[in-house]
């Protein structure tokens, strides 16, 4: 890989590490990610978009570095390939940076390809595609034949809450679509965070709880509570955004994603052990995110997750 960053960016005397499928080197103090492009090509033209307007309003993003044809993509064998230059790559960012950073950047009426906004149809469509996997091969595979109704029924309650919060509630001006992440990880890293392959638009609140998410799943439940806690306090949402981040924190993408992982041969079976063992810890911090969220607006209460805990 050394001899391709020399021929395409004219970068000499590095020493190329792989760190989580990515080729990582440090030049000239910076760090430099070659990275596989695992988006669509359509989607491209509006990540460069997106990050250069970004860098305009000086607000933090990971450069991308042209090649020396002046594409953005440089061809290794069958793959595309794109080169992103980075700094301090460990500094943190909480839910309160995250919101602080999103009123940097309002995003316009553009017709951009990186738009997430119907949540219900997606989920519904992966459902459907889950459900024939396992019809298909999850017989095969224990754990997950064992735990697969129960998060494919929080998808459903997930799916229902989203319908109606989008039938029964208008989307107001504070209800901000902002530039998103694709997966948001805890700790939350500029390595990640600022990766403009990550980028996608969606309401604020989607990355919001993804962030709750990553760190309830990451051993420290109570923070997770606290960190919306604190939120909460300094947001101002109408009931549309307040049900929408309720219906975000219903939607097991912890659960589908190493679900993923295993059927990609990326991942074996008992690495959904720890998430299965804290379903009920989970339908508990739902509960207390319900009660805490209600402080601030009237959301719709699920019974059996609300009233039996």
């Amino acid at each position: 890989m050394e001899e391709i960053i020399n021929y395409y960016y004219n970068i000499k005397d590095i020493k190329i590490d792989e760190l989580n499928g990515r080729y990582h080197f440090i030049y000239n103090k910076d760090d430099y990610f070659f990275i596989y492009y695992n988006r669509l090509l359509d989607e491209l033209d509006d990540i460069i978009y997106c990050s250069k307007e970004m860098k305009e309003k000086n607000i933090d993003c990971h450069d991308i570095i042209l090649n020396k044809d002046g594409n953005v993509l440089t061809k290794v064998g069958e793959y595309d390939y794109i080169l992103l230059k980075a700094k301090n790559i460990l500094e943190e960012y909480s839910m309160l940076d995250m919101a602080s950073l999103n009123k940097k950047l309002i995003l316009n009426t553009h017709n951009s390809n990186l738009y997430r906004n119907n949540w219900a149809k997606l989920w519904s469509d992966k459902n459907d595609y889950y459900e024939y996997q396992i019809r298909e091969l999850g017989l095969k595979k224990e754990k997950i034949a064992e735990s697969f109704s129960y998060y494919l029924g929080l998808a459903e309650n997930a799916i229902s809450y989203t319908i109606s919060t989008v039938n029964n509630y208008p989307r107001l001006i504070n209800d901000p679509v902002v530039v998103s992440h694709r997966r948001i990880y805890y700790p939350n890293i500029k390595l990640n965070y600022l990766n403009p392959l990550s980028f996608v638009f969606d309401l604020e609140v989607r990355d919001m709880a993804e962030y709750l998410k990553a760190i309830f799943f990451s051993d420290d439940n109570m923070e997770a509570l606290d960190e919306l806690t604190s939120f909460l306090k300094t947001t101002h949402y109408s009931i549309y955004s307040y049900q929408m981040l309720y219906a975000r924190l219903l939607y097991p993408t912890y659960y589908f994603d190493i679900y993923d992982e295993i059927m990609n041969n990326n991942a074996s079976e008992e690495s959904l052990v720890k998430i299965v063992m804290k379903a009920d810890d989970y339908e508990y911090f739902l509960k207390e995110a319900y009660l805490e969220i209600s402080k601030y607006a009237p959301i719709e209460k699920i019974a059996w997750l609300i009233d039996s805990h």
